[in-house]
């Protein structure tokens, strides 16, 4: 057992289960508190479209040796700041409208980049389904990266993003600039996408950023409180996650996606 803690895809992985948690504390709770959980699916799936395309520009030598999370940054930044144009008065209706218009362009995209690679497709679909235990050493730089950044300036503007997230017309008449922490915060929670999506794939990201912040929202009596639970809750899945997808053969990113989706049902059930 210890042989296979001390493997160096065993490191990788725990490593990324870590830098997921501190994604979904940070991100994962203004996403729940600004009430933009849709942002999310539209921007898993645009990632996977800009996946798919730095796989095309691979394949035909157009850039070649492109990693597959530059373009899903790419793509899914693009929407983000897509949706953040669109709710820029406030209107998350707009947003939401925006965020669905591109998720359909985002898997048309997808599909299309996939057809033009059909020998290759196995590693397109690879990030719609996720497994962690396959991570490479650049991906868990990349990854490591994207998280300091989100980590840094979650710390650095956290009081503007809460501000803006409960009362956008108050934050602007107090002087804050709402239209560029706006869409910041989009750019974190799509950088965010990015992280989760490497681990568990597209179609999970959404459990795992969402599910664990929505939880501890349940609970906790302040910011920093729900922040640490929603941490606390995604490392727990994680680790869990990894632990029994030894014993069975399953996936480990479905298993901590189920209970971090069951903590927030037991929690909500708990509180009614």
């Amino acid at each position: 057992m210890l042989d296979i803690l001390s493997s160096p895809y065993m490191i990788r992985t725990i490593l990324a289960i870590i830098f997921i948690a501190v994604t979904a504390a940070f991100a994962g709770t203004y996403t729940v508190f600004r009430d933009i959980s849709f942002l999310v699916a539209g921007t898993s799936h645009a990632a996977l479209a800009g996946a798919s395309m730095a796989l095309v520009l691979d394949t035909y030598a157009v850039v070649a040796g492109m990693n597959p999370m530059i373009g899903a940054v790419f793509f899914a930044v693009l929407l983000a700041m897509l949706a953040a144009y669109a709710g820029r008065h406030g209107d998350r209706e707009s947003v939401n409208t925006a965020i669905g218009v591109g998720f359909g362009m985002s898997m048309s995209l997808a599909i299309l980049f996939i057809s033009m690679i059909r020998e290759y497709a196995s590693k397109a679909w690879s990030l719609l389904m996720g497994d962690i235990l396959l991570l490479t050493n650049q991906d868990i730089i990349l990854m490591g990266i994207m998280t300091a950044v989100i980590v840094t300036s979650s710390l650095l503007f956290h009081r503007q993003f809460i501000f803006i997230s409960f009362d956008m017309e108050g934050a602007s008449a107090y002087g804050i600039s709402v239209s560029f922490y706006n869409y910041f915060m989009m750019l974190l929670i799509s950088l965010s996408v990015v992280v989760i999506l490497k681990g568990v794939g597209a179609i999970l990201v959404f459990a795992m950023l969402v599910a664990p912040a929505a939880a501890a929202s349940q609970i906790g009596r302040s910011v920093r409180t729900v922040m640490a639970l929603a941490f606390l809750v995604a490392l727990v899945a994680g680790l869990l996650g990894l632990f029994i997808s030894f014993f069975f053969n399953v996936s480990p990113g479905a298993v901590a996606s189920l209970l971090a989706t069951g903590f927030y049902f037991l929690l909500l059930a708990l509180k009614r």
